[in-house]
């Protein structure tokens, strides 16, 4: 996967460290509601298209220039879908990330299906309920769509209310 020339200068001071990636995402649905699913090249999972937002960049922008790096077609983000936490990743190289990542759903205005820059092996529209099982598709795209295709609401979770979930970076505890 290529990695930015920001990414790349903070890794040259952290070295594999943590780092919190923003990130955006596109699901994009043809008009038969089908989603648009990739294999990606550094893990074989599926996923939607998407990816890391480079500094000075809406993250709606970012959302066009991955699907389109990703799939080759240009895209118009409709709608901001979720914001999603994803679990902790470390690459083959050892660099750990955390990708916090803005969903955004999409409409086709242009381009042709294929891979322009070699992060997706394979592109495909999948039924709703044909999605292949993976750690994205399987933990985002149910909270986002209802079962009829509809957009889901706001998927909350209680445990975000106990007391752990309100203590902060340095262990205090924040108070209301």
């Amino acid at each position: 996967m290529p990695i930015s020339e920001y990414l790349a200068g903070l890794r040259t001071r952290i070295g594999t460290e943590l780092v919190l990636m923003p990130c955006a995402a596109g699901v994009i649905r043809d008009a038969q509601g089908r989603i648009l699913i990739q294999r990606r090249s550094d893990n074989g999972e599926w996923s939607v298209p998407g990816g890391a937002i480079d500094p000075d960049e809406q993250p709606a922008q970012a959302c066009v220039r991955e699907v389109y790096e990703e799939t080759g077609l240009v895209v118009r983000p409709k709608r901001l879908l979720s914001v999603e936490t994803h679990p902790r990743t470390t690459y083959p190289n050892g660099d750990v990330a955390q990708a916090i990542v803005a969903v955004f759903a999409c409409t086709i205005v242009g381009g042709e299906l294929g891979s322009i820059d070699g992060e997706s092996t394979d592109l495909v529209f999948v039924a709703p309920d044909e999605l292949p099982e993976s750690g994205f598709v399987d933990r985002f795209l149910p909270s986002v769509y209802e079962s009829d295709g509809s957009v889901a609401d706001f998927a909350w979770d209680d445990a975000w209310l106990t007391p752990a979930s309100r203590t902060g970076c340095d262990g205090s505890t924040a108070t209301t």
